[in-house]
């Protein structure tokens, strides 16, 4: 018996927290606390830190071998003579580590707080009920090691979906006869074999640099001191997906319903940026205002598995949705997805998908990727990297948002330094613009003409309130005319978008509606990229 707990200490997980809730017992001197680190004893300490450091060399040799190889290869080394020794060494250090990880087993099979966590871990492995879950839910340690809580299988068909998983909005491809298409195929052949390599190399690292190990290692304190934020003081429930391509996705969902509130019975579920983590990101902004909220890893992200390309991110967003509707409980009519960032694309592709969702808010969003690749590659890499966006990162969320026909409200970062196309002086290149225009151009094609689109660039132009008001009352808008015109179209007609209004109307009537639509659709918040965004600016959509 103490032979396989010994065994179950060597394979089990590394420990990180222990949390306790308010209503639990706390152990004898640590009374007052809700949670405390988890303390190994010296001999597992040591050895812990040992392998945490060689993990980290082996992640860092990783991502430096192309440039090591081409090194070994000039000065020759790659050859049967050194290699041998080469291997002998390797082989020596492993023996060496695999020793190590002994000990650590050892260290931790003496230590009684980790035999009763890994007791209850291999219990809830047998027994996955809601009281076992409880328990396990009191240790913070490597998720890979968390039975699964949902998986996707459980309420859709695995025998309706392709391979790949869930539906994507593909580019359209160029009509070509069949003669010409083969010699174009093969004519493009390198092309495509450079842009599978960078795609699979260092572009989504660059695209996504919260999926690289080394980022992630340097700011978990961070995101274990969110967790236990999350979980101790917002009494925090953490879950594991399982997304129809395998992939397991790490969630967190702080439940609202039983407060005494107004916002409680709405669901908001946060999209992280591209180096965010629900930890650390976009999820306080809705809990200060007392929603219930649920947020969610991006594949690769800290303890979600899988990369983060479209296919992956739209699969891990379907599955959070199947979640939040079959197992919280929630009506996609209570759901509001808010999403900053690149984080924008899973949140356009939600509402596209499940257009009964209540509103969408979009935080320091873009319209397509490709804009903002080029701006930051060389112009002798414009064909290639074209091709590399459209092929494998078609982050296209202006033609998915495009696709929903509900409340819509899109934040605009003043002096944001990342999604602009020349630099955050330049608010005119800041891509949230380009969101916006599409949106309203696609919703009200008949307001959004040529003087249409003028007089909302001219809006788009003003960096502080005091200029937006001076061309809003430039153009003498009126809004309660505005709303009544709206409003007859809308109980006449009721139709979905795009809508005629505006068709018969004057140049000047054309323009006030154009300008109201804009301010409606979108809110300028003074701040760079980064800033979390505070409460006061996350307001319900506008709608009428």
């Amino acid at each position: 018996m103490a032979g396989w707990m010994w065994f179950r200490c060597f394979l089990g997980p590394h420990l990180q927290r222990v949390h306790r809730s308010q209503e639990e017992s706390r152990p004898e001197g640590r009374a007052g606390r809700r949670g405390w680190t988890y303390q190994p004893k010296s001999l597992e300490k040591h050895t812990d830190s040992i392998l945490g450091w060689a993990s980290a060399l082996w992640s860092l040799s990783y991502y430096s071998s192309p440039l090591v190889l081409c090194y070994l290869y000039r000065k020759g080394y790659i050859c049967s003579s050194k290699l041998v020794p080469v291997s002998q060494y390797v082989g020596t250090v492993m023996v060496c580590l695999l020793g190590v990880a002994f000990l650590r087993g050892w260290g931790r099979w003496r230590n009684s707080e980790y035999q009763q966590f890994i007791s209850i871990l291999e219990e809830t492995r047998k027994n996955h009920t809601p009281s076992n879950k409880k328990k396990l839910a009191c240790y913070d340690f490597d998720f890979s090691h968390w039975p699964a809580d949902f998986s996707w299988e459980e309420v859709s068909n695995p025998k309706l979906l392709s391979k790949a998983g869930v539906s994507l909005l593909k580019p359209e491809p160029k009509l070509r006869g069949a003669a010409d298409s083969m010699l174009n195929s093969l004519r493009t052949l390198p092309c495509h074999i450079v842009s599978f390599l960078i795609a699979h190399s260092f572009g989504r690292r660059i695209l996504y640099p919260g999926s690289v190990y080394l980022l992630q290692r340097a700011m978990r304190p961070m995101l274990q001191q969110g967790q236990a934020r999350l979980i101790e003081e917002c009494e925090g429930q953490r879950n594991k997906l399982v997304a129809c391509d395998g992939n397991e996705i790490d969630t967190m969902f702080v439940d609202r319903r039983r407060e005494e509130g107004l916002h409680g019975q709405t669901l908001v579920i946060c999209c992280e940026g591209n180096a965010g983590f629900y930890e650390v990101g976009c999820m306080n902004t809705p809990l200060e205002g007392g929603y219930s909220v649920l947020g969610w890893n991006h594949p690769g992200f800290a303890g979600s598995t899988g990369v983060p390309f479209p296919q992956n991110e739209a699969n891990a967003m379907d599955v959070v949705i199947q979640f939040a509707v079959h197992k919280l409980g929630f009506q996609l009519s209570d759901i509001v997805v808010y999403a900053w960032s690149i984080g924008g694309f899973t949140a356009s592709w939600a509402v596209m998908s499940y257009p009964e969702i209540q509103a969408l808010v979009l935080d320091a969003s873009f319209d397509d990727l490709l804009p903002l690749a080029l701006k930051v590659m060389p112009d002798s890499w414009r064909p290639l990297v074209t091709h590399t966006v459209r092929q494998y990162m078609n982050l296209n969320s202006a033609e998915q948002l495009c696709k929903y026909q509900g409340p819509v409200l899109l934040i605009r970062r003043t002096k944001d330094e990342i999604i602009t196309t020349t630099g955050p002086e330049d608010i005119m290149s800041n891509r949230g613009n380009n969101l916006l225009l599409k949106l309203l151009q696609f919703r009200y094609p008949k307001v959004m003409t040529d003087d249409g689109v003028r007089a909302v660039r001219a809006w788009l132009a003003a960096s502080n309130p005091v200029e937006e008001a001076a061309v809003y009352s430039s153009y003498e808008v009126d809004d309660d005319w505005c709303v009544s015109v709206l409003q007859s179209y809308k109980t006449e007609r009721d139709v979905f978008f795009p809508w005629s209004v505006g068709e018969d109307m004057t140049l000047e009537g054309r323009r006030q509606l154009a300008l109201f639509l804009a301010r409606k659709y979108m809110r300028n918040f003074d701040s760079t990229h980064c800033t979390p965004l505070p409460y006061s600016e996350f307001t319900a959509p506008w709608g009428l």
